[in-house]
C-alpha cells in the first residue's frame, strides 16, 4: 500500500533521542526553523491581520481571493517579473501545490524526475499521489552542474514532469539562464512539465540575485511554486501558491483543471488569505536578518578552515570534510548534530549539511569543534 513505510528510526535518529534522554548538551546545527532560531518578529504587524472582520463570511474562490493574488502578483513584480493574479492558485503549502501537479500531470505509475542531492520529502509526497520518482544528479565541480545528459536518458514514456528546486535545498545551487534554456529544451522536445520550486529564491549566498522562472519567456507549461514559510519566515502560516505559466490553450487548460483540484479542496483559510498582503509587505525584515545570519555562519565555516562546497542561496551548506573515518555519527558522539549527506541522496563519504540559520554563537561553537575532530 502507498503507506507502508518503514516508520522506525533510523539508527542516527535513535542516537540523537538517546543523547537527548541522557541530559547531553549537543550542538544542534541542523535547526532550519525559523521561529526557533531567534530572529526578531514584528508580533503585533504579523497576528493584527489575521482578526480582520471580512473573515467572517465564506465567499470561497478556488484560486484563493483576488487581494491576495494581487499581492503575490506584485511580490513577482519585485523579482522583475510580470504575473496574472489570474494564473495563481493559493495552497495551504508548497507540499499541497506539488499535490495539485501530482494529480494535474501525472496518472498512477506516471514519473516525475527529481534532482540528487535533494530534500527527501519528494518520496512520500509522489507515493501519496502514486507517482514515481526518477532521480537525475547534480554534480559539483568548482560548483553545482545538472547532468543534462544523464537527465535525458532517464526519461521514459511515463515520464511527466522535471521537478527543480531553485536554488536547491540543501546544495544552493541556482539555475543559471543557461541551464534553463536546456531544461526547456528537454521537456519541450519530450513533452513534459517543469515544476519549479523556488522558496529560498530570496536568500542569495553572494552579491548575485537569482532569477525567478516566473520572468517569460515560457515556451514550455512551467509551475512555479513558493509560499509564506520561506519568504517571510513563517512555516507556522501554512500559505503557499502556484504561478502557471505556459502557452496558449495548454496554459488555460492546465488552470481550469487546476481550479478543479483546488475547489475539491478549499483548503485555504480567509484569516491567511486576508493577511497575506501584510505578511508580503513586510518580509524585509526578516528576510534581511536572514540572509545576514546566514552570510556571517557561512563565513564561519570558511574561517574555521573548513571546505563548505560552492551555493548560491538558501539556508543550507555541504561541507566536505578532510578526514576519512569522521562523519555525522562520529561528531554527534562528540556532541555536535549535523545531517549526514546521504540524507540527501548524496554518495560522497564525508559530506555533512549544516543549517546556516543556526543561533551564531551555537553555530560558531559547533563548526569549532567540526573544524578540531576533522582536522
Amino acid at each position: 500500500m502507498r503507506t507502508g513505510w518503514d516508520l522506525g528510526e533510523s539508527p542516527f535518529a535513535e542516537e540523537i533521542r538517546r543523547a537527548r534522554t541522557e541530559g547531553r548538551k549537543l550542538l544542534d546545527l541542523t535547526v532550519s526553523n525559523p521561529t526557533a532560531c531567534g530572529f526578531q518578529y514584528d508580533a503585533e504587524a504579523i497576528l493584527a491581520p489575521l482578526s480582520d472582520p471580512r473573515a467572517l463570511v465564506y465567499d470561497p474562490d478556488p484560486r484563493g481571493m483576488r487581494p491576495p493574488r494581487e499581492a503575490v502578483a506584485a511580490y513577482y513584480a519585485d523579482h522583475g517579473a510580470e504575473v496574472d493574479p489570474d494564473a495563481l492558485i493559493l495552497t495551504t503549502s508548497t507540499s499541497e501545490g506539488y499535490g495539485y501537479l501530482f494529480r494535474l500531470l501525472c496518472d498512477a505509475g506516471d514519473e516525475v524526475l527529481v534532482a540528487q542531492p535533494s530534500y527527501p520529502l519528494f518520496e512520500f509526497l509522489a507515493e501519496l499521489e502514486d507517482v514515481r520518482l526518477r532521480a537525475y544528479p547534480l554534480f559539483y565541480d568548482y560548483g553545482w552542474w545538472i547532468d543534462f545528459s544523464e537527465l535525458e536518458r532517464r526519461i521514459t514514456s511515463r515520464t511527466k514532469a522535471i521537478v527543480l528546486v531553485h536554488p536547491n535545498n540543501p546544495t544552493g545551487h541556482g539555475t543559471g539562464d543557461a541551464e534553463r534554456r536546456r531544461l526547456e529544451d528537454i521537456c519541450r522536445r519530450h513533452g513534459l512539465a517543469l515544476i519549479v520550486d523556488e522558496v529560498f529564491l530570496d536568500y542569495p549566498l553572494g552579491e548575485e540575485p537569482l532569477r525567478s522562472f516566473a520572468s517569460g519567456p515560457h515556451p514550455v507549461p512551467t509551475f512555479v511554486l513558493s509560499g509564506m514559510s520561506k519568504i517571510a519566515g513563517l512555516p507556522q502560516m501554512k500559505v503557499g501558491w502556484i504561478a502557471v505559466f505556459g502557452e496558449g490553450e495548454e496554459r488555460g487548460e492546465a488552470l481550469a483543471r487546476l481550479e478543479v483540484i483546488a475547489d475539491t479542496f478549499l483548503s485555504m483559510n480567509a484569516p491567511a488569505q486576508f493577511a497575506l498582503p501584510h505578511w508580503l509587505k513586510a518580509r524585509g525584515g526578516i528576510q534581511r536578518q536572514i540572509v545576514a545570519r546566514a552570510t556571517a555562519n557561512l563565513e564561519r565555516v570558511k574561517a574555521s578552515g573548513l571546505e563548505p562546497l560552492q551555493a548560491d542561496a538558501g539556508w543550507s551548506a555541504v561541507i566536505r570534510l578532510p578526514r576519512v573515518g569522521v562523519g555525522a555519527m562520529e561528531l554527534l558522539e562528540e556532541g555536535v548534530v549535523v545531517h549526514p549527506g546521504v540524507f540527501y541522496g548524496m554518495p560522497e563519504m564525508g559530506r555533512i549539511v549544516v543549517s546556516l540559520i543556526v543561533p551564531a554563537e551555537t553555530f560558531a561553537a559547533g563548526i569549532g569543534r567540526i573544524a578540531e575532530l576533522a582536522g
